[in-house]
């Protein structure tokens, strides 16, 4: 998954309505996601129901997309088997042909999630597991400190 967006409402991604993902959250619309900064010890980690974004911030992010990242989300049935790469890039230039001179469209089976944040935990690392740990609950986000 890669974020495309992140404010008080929570964190956003964008996938094909089809693709693994999307049907796992059809069927638990509940998941998490962790940044991690590796080279600095730290990360932060947020939790919680699954919704889909309008139709509108859909367009709004999708007419931010590179052209190419366009034709290429109408080129994939994403998650599902392909013969080889020949017949990804022979459907990528189907697809650009498709739409050649004229704006790309938001596929109708393509669109943005959002993570509501309901627990937000931020986690530092520090010598001997003696790690900073705090954690934030919906529905007040009062932070309190966890053991590592």
């Amino acid at each position: 998954m890669l974020c495309k967006g992140l404010d008080e409402r929570g964190v956003v991604f964008y996938t094909n309505y089809g693709s693994d993902k999307a049907r796992a959250l059809e069927a638990n619309p509940r998941a998490a996601v962790t940044f991690p900064w590796i080279a600095i010890h730290r990360q932060v980690h947020v939790r919680g129901a699954v919704t889909r974004v309008s139709p509108a911030e859909t367009a709004e992010y999708w007419a931010l997309r590179p052209r190419g990242s366009q034709l290429g989300a109408w080129a994939s049935d994403q998650s599902r088997p392909v013969a080889d790469r020949r017949a990804m890039a022979d459907r990528f230039a189907e697809v650009e042909a498709r739409f050649e001179g004229a704006d790309v469209p938001v596929p109708p089976e393509w669109g943005g999630y959002r993570i509501a944040p309901e627990v937000v935990e931020f986690w530092q690392g520090r010598e001997n597991r003696v790690h900073n740990r705090v954690r934030l609950v919906a529905p007040d986000f009062v932070p309190f400190r966890l053991q590592p």
